[in-house]
């Protein structure tokens, strides 16, 4: 099955490979992941990160950025430890494993962009230059993102992501972003 997705998406191209699956994915995100993004665990270690790293510069988040990948590969190290540690990441480990293969990673984001949580290693800290955070968090509460299908050089997997923002109950407002990565064979 891995073969025939390969032969696809190389005779398609991802753009084509990536349409044919965008409405599986909404419908995954419908059906799956919008009822928990915003659970209060999620909500409660954005929130205390935004605390703690509320008036870091970009020069400061460039700087962790760097670090992190510095220390990719060491998940004992002093950048990754905490997010892969977190209460939260044990959480999305068996939101993935209960996905039966359908999920393949999730992470998840404060304000700025940074990783909080996370089922896996991600190859950066800083998502906040990428579309999954901008096109969520970056345009508000109710925003979707949906990536095009492609090999994931950290799964190893083909695999579509669906990125929606998470929003503070109290207020409304916007806080963070998640990302959910999802299997393409699983979509078939």
């Amino acid at each position: 099955m891995r073969f025939v997705i390969s032969v696809t998406a190389m005779l398609l191209g991802s753009s084509a490979f990536a349409d044919e699956f965008t409405p599986a994915l909404q419908a995954y995100m419908e059906a799956e992941i919008s009822g928990w993004a915003n659970s209060p665990d999620i909500v409660a270690a954005i929130n205390a990160q935004n605390a703690a790293h509320a008036g870091l510069t970009q020069a400061q988040i460039d700087e962790m950025d760097k670090n992190w990948r510095a220390q990719v590969g060491d998940p004992t190290s002093t950048m990754i430890a905490p997010v892969l540690d977190h209460p939260v990441s044990d959480l999305l480990r068996a939101r993935i494993e209960s996905s039966m293969g359908a999920m393949t990673e999730i992470f998840v984001m404060d304000e700025h962009g940074l990783n909080v949580a996370a089922s896996d290693m991600t190859s950066d800290m800083w998502q906040g230059d990428e579309a999954k955070f901008q096109d969520t968090y970056g345009k508000g509460a109710g925003s979707v993102h949906i990536s095009n299908v492609e090999l994931d050089e950290s799964t190893q997997r083909y695999q579509g992501q669906v990125s929606v923002t998470v929003v503070d109950p109290d207020s409304g407002a916007p806080i963070g972003a998640i990302t959910v990565g999802l299997d393409a064979e699983s979509l078939l």
